[in-house]
């Protein structure tokens, strides 16, 4: 199952998604089955009712399906040749680092370059939805309460990135969080089995990675986390990017206003974001 963020009545809704949107809106329906946080308080039964009436998927306004108190934590230097090709070594204990949902958006939103950047720097990953509460949790627990994944682009100012040894600032510009759609896990599976990761930049291939190259799967960095800090329904992991970022490059390459980034994740889809000038107004 495929499931999106939608506004109904001015107000965020989850709702299941019939068609690809991968191919245009064309055919494509959502059908509203709760509230964001009404959804996230017991997804299982959310996804147990009866949805509520189809509605053209043109005619509604997509947003991510993350309520406005989840918590984003991604993981830095997750893939073994990512960390290889900015000569760092292999980390003892994953990297986290939070974003704030505000930094978020959807596929084909542009996202803007801020000002004092000559570039956003792409880093196409996978995103994973904690479905269930995890408090001191094993890697098994936690592993099967994530609820689904979407494809993710970590979207990256590096040089705010690089102002200190933390990165927040460079990790929460405006609408450099792209998700694409939320598929269940069932229709998934296990990370750990391998699903292929490829970024285009104007079509040109860019990463071309395996989720069998992580260095902490999805489940141990879970449990981890969840033994400093409870987690909820609704949190979202994002689990690294593979090589072939453009800070690392000779020269360095980065997304300038006109371009066009593609994350495309095998089972998940293709999650296409333009980019654009920082004083350029949001539309999709």
């Amino acid at each position: 199952m495929k499931l999106v963020g939608v506004i109904i009545n001015g107000r965020p809704w989850v709702a299941r998604l019939d068609g690809d949107l991968d191919k245009g809106l064309d055919g494509a329906e959502v059908w509203p089955i709760a509230e964001v946080d009404a959804f996230w308080a017991d997804p299982a039964r959310s996804l147990a009712a009866e949805p509520g009436a189809p509605v053209a998927a043109g005619e509604v306004e997509f947003v991510p399906p993350v309520p406005a108190g989840a918590r984003v934590i991604c993981v830095g230097l997750n893939y073994r040749a990512h960390a290889a090709e900015g000569a760092f070594a292999v980390p003892e204990h994953p990297t986290l680092f939070g974003r704030w949902t505000a930094s978020l958006s959807v596929g084909g939103v542009p996202a803007p370059v801020p000002a004092d950047e000559a570039g956003l720097d792409w880093e196409g990953e996978i995103a994973a939805y904690v479905g269930a509460p995890l408090r001191e949790a094993d890697a098994d627990t936690a592993r099967a309460a994530v609820l689904g994944y979407s494809a993710f682009n970590d979207l990256t100012a590096r040089r705010a990135q690089k102002l200190t040894t933390q990165w927040t600032l460079g990790k929460n510009g405006d609408r450099t969080g792209p998700l694409g759609p939320l598929v269940t896990a069932d229709e998934v599976g296990d990370l750990r089995d391998g699903l292929r990761l490829r970024t285009r930049v104007n079509g040109t291939l860019v990463q071309d990675g395996n989720t069998k190259d992580m260095i902490f799967e999805v489940g141990e960095v879970l449990s981890l986390i969840s033994r400093t800090l409870t987690l909820r329904p609704g949190d979202v992991l994002a689990t690294g990017t593979p090589e072939g970022v453009g800070y690392v490059r000779t020269p360095p390459w980065l997304l300038g206003p006109g371009d066009v980034v593609e994350v495309d994740v095998e089972r998940l889809g293709t999650l296409r974001t333009p980019i654009v000038g920082s004083s350029a107004k949001e539309t999709p």
